[in-house]
């Protein structure tokens, strides 16, 4: 009998994860045992293979199918081996110009507007790039991505290479109904993204009288089309008194998700609002705050407090951010972000960074790792400062890090954001700085607190140790 791989199945090999594949529309890799792996190899419709229990087994999961002598796979689906690190995922910048000029932008060293901006053709080249490494999932950004004057036409591109878009970063503005429309003649339902910072802030805080409609305007859009929609809100002393409020608006509006962000030091916002910014203690008090009175409200959004807690309410259950290993999970080999380990980052100067939340501090004081204008990025994903930093192992950060090194709780939140380590101690060499963010957690009890706070609901980080 001959057998082919199934249409939303990829073959795939990197360097140190030699037998994988994906799922269409999936973002991140699966593996496979060795047997599996040459088993499916096999499966190329040119094969005459004797029925067997394993073939069985791949069949009823969907990762091959029966065919006629000659249904080769699918482009997409033919194996595909790369010499270079697994990075599955790409967010990227599009465009640095917005029609906003938002008072906190963290991609910007000042607060002079961005006006760099990948062009059409460069942006064809990255892709093909993006294509022959492996590269999966998308997350489109800005600025503000629809800006471009080639957005759609970028959307397409991605998905006819067999990517796709998971996420979309958006302020709402140019959101139509056409648009959704085209998403969906192209099977593209990425997350929405939409930046909505506080009924009677927004408009403040994006620098835009009108804001705040057009943007739960754009919510509504999405929800009836069928989108799911997670609002992006900024958190500070100024909008603190609208969190629970804006919760109930966009939880009736039938957004999934509220993801709640502590305004950050960034150069911007240290111009524009500079007694604005919540401490971080600060910030954990109104949060748990926010908690207590948003988990007994009938409320069925998840929330995602940064750096902090996700609460899904359908469950009543959570995790804490500062807990990225429970107990007896903790391995020195594991990449210090494995956020940054899995997803590239790109600017739209076309500099490749750990994290966007970075791209701002590394303009500012003079950092940078490559830039794909100049270097391809199977290049840059080989070697160079970029790949010794987002390959860098807990057992280097220790090594780099006296605090870390000795302190009894790193084994549980593995030194933190490396983002928040190079903003709040850049006297650490290199790039290991302490997350101090995660130390107060920590030495003063927010997880006693935390866990106080939510009790009735399962913690699903609990450290025994803590308990």
């Amino acid at each position: 009998m001959y057998y082919r791989l199934s249409d939303n199945i990829a073959l795939r090999s990197w360097k140190f994860v030699p037998r994988a594949y994906y799922i269409k529309n999936d973002p991140y890799a699966k593996g496979l045992t060795q047997e599996e792996f040459e088993l499916m190899l096999r499966c190329d419709g040119l094969q005459d293979l004797e029925p067997s229990a394993a073939l069985d087994a791949l069949k009823s999961r969907g990762l091959i199918e029966e065919c006629e002598r000659g249904d080769t796979p699918s482009e997409w689906s033919a194996y595909k081996s790369y010499e270079h690190r697994y990075f599955p995922k790409m967010n990227f910048m599009i465009t640095g110009k917005c029609n906003y000029n938002c008072l906190h932008c963290f991609n910007a060293a000042d607060n002079a507007p961005i006006m760099t901006e990948w062009s059409f053709e460069d942006i064809i080249k990255l892709l093909d790039e993006a294509r022959d490494c492996g590269v999966n999932a998308f997350t489109i950004t800005g600025g503000e991505p629809m800006i471009h004057p080639r957005f759609m036409d970028i959307v397409r591109e991605i998905h006819k290479r067999g990517m796709f878009v998971e996420e979309l970063n958006t302020n709402g503005f140019f959101l139509t109904q056409r648009i959704l429309d085209e998403f969906k003649e192209i099977s593209c339902f990425p997350l929405i993204k939409i930046s909505f910072d506080g009924i009677g802030c927004h408009d403040w805080m994006r620098n835009r009288e009108g804001a705040q409609q057009q943007a739960l305007d754009a919510i509504e859009l999405c929800v009836k089309n069928g989108f799911k929609v997670m609002s992006q809100t900024q958190v500070h002393r100024k909008n603190l008194h609208t969190l629970i409020p804006t919760a109930k608006k966009l939880n009736e509006i039938g957004v999934s998700t509220l993801r709640l962000i502590r305004t950050t030091d960034a150069p911007r916002w240290h111009q524009n609002a500079p007694d604005s910014c919540l401490e971080l203690e600060e910030y954990y008090e109104r949060m748990l705050e926010f908690m207590s009175e948003y988990k007994d409200s009938g409320m069925d959004m998840d929330i995602i407090i940064w750096q902090f807690m996700r609460a899904y309410p359908k469950s009543k259950s959570y995790t804490l951010d500062a807990v990225l290993c429970k107990s007896g999970d903790y391995k020195p080999t594991d990449p210090m972000c494995k956020g940054n380990r899995g997803m590239i980052g790109v600017t739209s100067s076309g500099d490749i960074v750990p994290c966007l939340q970075m791209s701002g501090y590394f303009e500012q004081n003079g950092i940078h790792l490559g830039n794909l204008h100049k270097t391809p990025l199977k290049e840059l994903l080989t070697d160079g400062d970029y790949m010794k930093l987002v390959c860098t192992n807990l057992h280097k950060m220790k090594k780099n890090n006296e605090k870390c090194a000795n302190c009894r709780y790193f084994k549980y939140c593995n030194g933190g954001c490396p983002a928040l380590g190079l903003l709040y101690s850049p006297d650490v060499r290199g790039f290991y700085g302490s997350d101090i963010s995660k130390c107060l957690f920590y030495e003063n009890g927010w997880y006693h607190k935390a866990r106080d706070t939510m009790s009735g609901w399962t913690n699903s980080s609990q450290i025994d140790e803590l308990e």
